[in-house]
């Protein structure tokens, strides 16, 4: 490749949100260049296969309702899956198993609340879908748990929920708009494990940009964005480049800020930019010791556990394949310590496990996305992009960018908020010529 050739949009970043504004740009008519550093796509939606068992990097699970699966059925990627039920699952405090208050019958008995939070919780999650969540934007989830709920034990477990939704064991920064509003569409619309992983979504993205036009090349390192203040192509670490006047970063903040070392606001968020974090102990087993326990939360303890094999189709016929997650808080952590505390969830849940494993993965920092959308900085809507504003023509998407959704909802949404905004612009300067 050299600096002749040139084409209208020039995409930097592989996974979900490079992805799908490729495709949208494509299909728009725009000539579309995707470039991917690594030899396959999908960043941390790709799944890796071993054995007939379908790993994802850590527990994922796609809003049924949420911007991820609007942008996925406008562009025509089709995927199957099972919806998590709310038997089976337990709420772990104190180093005991309780029922997980997941409906009429499990509130009444489980043991996991006295009868005053019963009450409580009933009526706190019987109400939680009228909350006006944009209300508490610049509230911490931690000051609104405080103020609107009056049993410690309750709000406990709200912010347990609150952990399980957003991924985040930030309640004193996140924004509680944010968190009030994953818990919402989670009570509401619940969500999708995906059959054969989160590589089906990734492999469908990639067909539909290619099928619409764009060239998509991987094994290809971007070392800069070329142009100074005003965007002119893209320089490889092999020293060839691509002319092009529009450039999208589909990449975190760190990275992105890295290659424009030109654009003040993109080392400005760079900087602020709190990242997600999680220790992650993925688990094939040649058979599932408790059949019925497919799912634990952590009260006291940031914790997860579930059998995502139990839903959907990532695991040979009578295997089973678990995520155990810790939500870790900013800072430092002990990695060896992290992977005793989910050895010891699943011992608890699932003993006898350690006699039919077949395959481990440890994780112990897993970046689960990259900023924490904080009160401070208005939730949401204090996130940035997509356009770069000190550099003409430089966009960037990801689950760090733009007002809409967390996480897999946020990367696509703002894949779909860029490529609109280039197609008008291009719009607009034809009409001006």
């Amino acid at each position: 490749m050299d600096d002749t050739q040139t084409t209208d949009v020039a995409v930097v970043g592989g996974g979900l949100a490079g992805l799908a504004a490729a495709a949208y740009l494509a299909r728009s008519g725009l000539r579309v260049n995707l470039f991917e550093k690594a030899s396959s796509f999908g960043g941390r939606a790709a799944t890796h296969v071993t054995g007939g068992f379908h790993f994802n990097l850590g527990p994922h699970a796609l809003y049924r309702k949420g911007e991820a699966a609007d942008v996925l059925r406008a562009l025509g990627v089709t995927y199957t899956g099972g919806i998590p039920g709310a038997s089976g699952g337990f709420a772990v405090n104190g180093g005991r198993k309780h029922a997980l208050p997941g409906g009429f019958m499990s509130l009444l008995t489980t043991s996991l609340l006295r009868p005053r939070a019963k009450i409580e919780t009933a009526r706190l999650l019987a109400s939680i879908g009228q909350i006006d969540a944009a209300a508490f934007t610049k509230q911490s989830a931690r000051q609104w748990l405080e103020s609107s709920i009056r049993s410690p034990e309750v709000r406990a477990l709200v912010e347990a929920l609150f952990r399980l939704t957003t991924y985040a064991n930030a309640p004193h920064e996140l924004s509680a708009a944010t968190a009030i509003t994953q818990l919402q569409g989670a009570l509401s619309s619940n969500v999708l494990y995906i059959d054969g992983g989160w590589q089906t979504l990734v492999d469908g993205l990639r067909r539909c940009a290619e099928q619409a036009g764009a060239t998509i090349v991987s094994s290809q390192r971007v070392s800069a964005v070329d142009g100074g203040k005003t965007v002119a192509g893209l320089r490889f670490a092999d020293g060839t480049g691509l002319k092009a006047p529009t450039v999208i970063l589909a990449l975190g903040p760190r990275e992105a800020a890295g290659l424009a070392s030109e654009s003040a606001c993109l080392s400005q968020w760079a900087a602020d930019a709190s990242p997600v974090r999680a220790a992650c102990l993925d688990i094939a087993l040649r058979q599932l010791p408790q059949s019925r326990a497919t799912f634990a939360l952590g009260i006291d303890q940031p914790l997860y556990l579930s059998v995502h094999s139990a839903v959907a189709r990532l695991a040979p016929e009578g295997n089973a394949l678990i995520h155990v997650a810790k939500y870790l808080p900013g800072g430092t952590s002990d990695s060896a310590a992290d992977e005793r505390e989910l050895e010891g969830l699943l011992d608890l849940v699932q003993p006898g496990w350690r006699d039919v494993l077949i395959e481990r993965r440890f994780l112990p920092k897993m970046v689960v996305y990259n900023a924490v959308p904080t009160a401070a900085r208005g939730g949401l809507a204090g996130r940035p992009g997509p356009q770069v504003a000190d550099i003409d023509g430089l966009y960037v998407a990801g689950d760090w960018v733009g007002s809409r959704g967390l996480l897999a909802d946020a990367s696509l949404a703002s894949a779909r908020t860029a490529a609109k905004a280039i197609v008008e612009r291009r719009r607009q300067s034809a009409l001006a010529a």
